[in-house]
């Protein structure tokens, strides 16, 4: 015979519905709970179904199995009716003021499905306004999930909270665990470590705890992200940045601040802006040739949302060098542009040696050691955190050159390096572990593009080494290192499309997947996975060089192309680097 399970999804409400009615009704209750003098009739079979604490005392061995009266003086009135409603109706409400009365009753009467609607409730119902309330509460009955919430919330949010005055003051009342969790977010946008701080000491001052407690929540601030002279003067006033271990803490990032050139290579949690994911910085480029313009578009790839860096570069820059060491962006060399304000047709191109270090942490540039030589159209490239400037050329009309410089941040200069087989520029230029590759360009002053791809060990080469020539000459072209293998991206003037990709173990180039139209001038960066990104650049249409606004990416699994968005304008010749930036504040 077959039997077959059938479910009633009418019966439960409708038992519930029936019990509700003998309440209402006062018909039928054995058992009368009693909280501050006011009195509820209910049934205990209900009661000892719906409550683990009902349910122990009800049992046939207790006091309470026979009584016809309790007393529950531990719980409010209001507290108990809440619960009662929910046993009786599977509905509960609640507000923020409620919301405490019902969780204590909810927690001594052990009725676990009303405390998951508390729960739910906090994580819906959360704002600005009773974030702080909602994780203070949520500590103090363990829920854990509207815990997680709460802190999540308040992280995020903080540079709105820390805005207004009222909402920082609900900040200095919220519980220890729930400030320590914040303070170790990796995301605040819009918020400064000066003003994380503050709110640590000023909560401290509100909340005083043992010196262990205190330095355990003040190692949570990344002291290399205060500004020293606000750091100094604090640590003056404040006797919790005193204790021995915090005054070490607060040491170490004074003598940070103090180290200049070398601080890229002094990264540390405490120094480290409070982002997850990097963006690309588009430094440089603009909507025509030779009108680069000095600011500096950011990407996120995951959003594909672009934005704008705070600060400018100093100058209108193109054929630069751009690097990024420490989350320091290091702009190098290149042609300083200067269009006449009266005649914008002319514009004088000067070929710099400046260098400059931008540093995000705190929204500023600073000139740093020139190179040894000024250079343009070069190949730039960091290997172990020295910086390598690699041939290039100088004026225009002068020849190119043969030369490399390396900058060491220890020292904090500039020195020579090994040099080319030959002058040449507008090469392009990769690196694998230790080693740098650079390919193409244009030897000496010659007008033909190289297929030539030359290799040194930066640890102990004492000459470049000749490796497989590309399938195709390109100058002006970029390559990019994606899983330990290097792709060639098209070129500059030249009729063509290809890529191809090199493999260093075989010492072996293949040709790939061609772009549908040709580019150059473009922006290019890997994004640490196996995609890489193109940015604008021009191309010929109609016998005309025009400027491009897509975002372009290649898989180099499914060696394809799809276009992904589009620039907010026109762009070309901009350089590329990966960094961590923090997102600017909500609106």
């Amino acid at each position: 015979m077959n039997y077959y399970l059938m479910l009633s999804n009418s019966h439960g409400d409708g038992v519930l519905s029936r019990y509700q009615n003998l309440r209402t009704e006062g018909r039928m209750c054995d058992v009368v709970l009693e909280a501050e003098g006011v009195e509820f009739p209910a049934h205990r079979t209900l009661l000892a179904c719906s409550s683990d604490y009902f349910w122990s005392l009800f049992q046939d061995y207790t006091l309470e199995s026979k009584a016809y009266m309790i007393s529950l003086p531990a719980l409010s009135s209001l507290g108990l009716e809440q619960i009662l409603d929910f046993i009786y109706t599977s509905c509960i409400s609640l507000s923020p003021s409620t919301l405490e009365v019902t969780l204590q009753a909810a927690t001594y009467l052990q009725v676990n499905h009303a405390m998951h609607l508390c729960t739910d409730y906090i994580s819906e119902s959360i704002a600005l306004d009773n974030c702080c309330f909602f994780a203070n509460v949520a500590a103090r009955y363990g829920l854990s999930e509207a815990f997680t919430v709460s802190n999540s919330f308040i992280a995020s949010k903080m540079h709105r909270i820390l805005g207004t005055e009222q909402n920082k003051a609900e900040l200095l009342v919220l519980n220890h665990e729930s400030l320590q969790e914040v303070l170790e977010v990796e995301e605040m946008p819009g918020v400064k470590e000066i003003d994380l701080l503050q709110l640590t000491l000023d909560w401290l001052d509100c909340n005083p705890l043992s010196a262990l407690q205190s330095n355990s929540l003040l190692s949570r601030i990344r002291f290399g992200l205060v500004p020293p002279e606000e750091l100094t003067q604090l640590s003056a006033f404040k006797p919790a940045l005193r204790t021995p271990f915090i005054r070490s803490v607060v040491q170490k990032a004074l003598h940070y601040h103090l180290q200049g050139p070398l601080q890229p290579l002094l990264q540390s949690v405490h120094s480290s802006l409070r982002v997850k994911r990097s963006k690309i910085v588009l430094v440089g480029g603009g909507p025509e040739a030779d009108r680069p313009q000095n600011h500096i578009l950011t990407y996120e790839p995951r959003s594909k949302k672009f934005g704008t860096l705070s600060t400018s570069l100093p100058n209108k820059l193109q054929h630069q060098g751009v690097c990024v060491v420490g989350n320091f962006l290091f702009v190098i060399g290149g042609e300083v542009v200067q269009v006449d304000e009266e005649n914008e047709k002319t514009a004088v191109m000067t070929v710099t040696d400046q260098v400059w270090r931008f540093d995000p942490r705190f929204e500023r540039w600073e000139e740093m050691e020139p190179l040894l030589q000024k250079r343009a159209q070069f190949a730039c490239c960091v290997v172990e955190g020295v910086i390598f400037a690699i041939g290039g050329r100088g004026q225009k009309g002068e020849p190119a050159l043969s030369s490399v410089e390396r900058y060491n941040m220890h020292a904090g200069w500039w020195r020579s390096g090994v040099s080319l087989l030959h002058p040449v520029h507008g090469q392009a230029c990769a690196t694998i572990g230790a080693g740098i590759y650079i390919s193409g360009g244009i030897h000496g002053n010659t007008p033909q593009s190289s297929k030539e791809m030359l290799f040194l060990n930066s640890f102990d080469g004492n000459a470049w080494e000749t490796r497989s020539e590309m399938s195709v000459a390109r100058f002006g072209h970029q390559m990019a290192t994606v899983r330990g293998k290097i792709y060639a991206f098209l070129g500059m003037f030249e009729p063509f499309c290809e890529i191809e990709c090199y493999s260093p173990e075989q010492d072996l180039w293949i040709i790939l997947q061609p772009l549908h139209n040709d580019r150059f001038c473009y922006g290019l960066a890997a994004t640490g996975g196996r995609r890489v990104l193109m940015f604008g650049g021009r191309k010929w249409q109609d016998g005309q060089e025009v400027c491009t606004t897509n975002v372009l990416e290649y898989d180099t699994d499914y060696d394809s192309w799809r276009e992904l968005c589009k620039l907010p304008r026109p762009l070309c010749g901009t350089q590329c680097a990966r960094m961590a930036i923090q997102d600017p504040p909500e609106t």
